[in-house]
């Protein structure tokens, strides 16, 4: 890539992250009040990066036809607001969709009536939180490595009070590789599998190959 390429590439992967991270503190405020409105407003703004912003995570080719992302209809029994228990803390090196890993520290755990996750943090300048997560629809009607609820350091943020955690599922998310293979994403560990059925956020893009809907890394 040369340096001009390089350069905008940068520029244009900021204004995306910015956007998100705007998005975000948009949905935190709206949620208090609607959750629905807010879930609603989340959906739109995605097809509008999907659809339209070069560093969308859709392949060039698919973007020409890209008509929106699926999600369920919001449920509020997939809302939680949760206390972090306490964990000692551990580094581990979390697989990523290409075979490789990405460091993070697994913190503390969330015990929902769905079951319980681990929770993490990026081991890395800056930092964040970070939970995906992976349940009974993982590799069917959702993505077989997983969805991410919570991605700090990569604007998705839906909130916190104190020790406690707004976890909302309605708000789950594919990762980048989901849609191409191309992106690296770090996915679900095996202790943040779920037996529920998570049936809320975001269902398998329409386009997906039954490879990307699988999932072939690290288990």
């Amino acid at each position: 890539m040369d340096p001009v390429t390089a350069g905008r590439s940068h520029l244009e992967l900021l204004d995306y992250r910015r956007r998100v991270s705007e998005l975000y503190a948009e949905v935190r405020a709206l949620r208090e009040r609607d959750p629905r409105r807010a879930h609603a407003r989340w959906r739109a703004e995605r097809d509008v990066l999907f659809g339209t912003h070069p560093q969308s995570a859709l392949p060039d080719r698919e973007r020409a036809r890209f008509r929106g992302l699926a999600y369920h209809e919001y449920d509020r029994a997939f809302a939680f607001n949760v206390a972090v228990r306490p964990l000692p803390e551990e580094r581990y090196d979390v697989p990523t969709s290409t075979g490789g890993v990405i460091p993070f520290v697994r913190f503390g755990a969330v015990d929902l009536p769905i079951g319980a996750l681990e929770v993490f943090w990026l081991d890395a300048y800056g930092g964040g939180i970070f939970l995906p997560f992976r349940d009974a629809t993982s590799g069917s009607s959702t993505y077989g490595g997983g969805r991410y609820l919570l991605d700090t350091a990569k604007g998705a943020d839906l909130g916190s009070e104190a020790d406690r955690l707004v976890l909302d599922f309605n708000f789950a998310y594919h990762p980048s590789c989901h849609y191409d293979p191309q992106w690296v994403c770090p996915l679900a560990p095996p202790a943040n599998r779920l037996e529920a059925a998570i049936e809320a956020g975001e269902l398998v893009y329409p386009g997906s190959s039954p490879h990307e809907l699988a999932w072939c890394g690290p288990s």
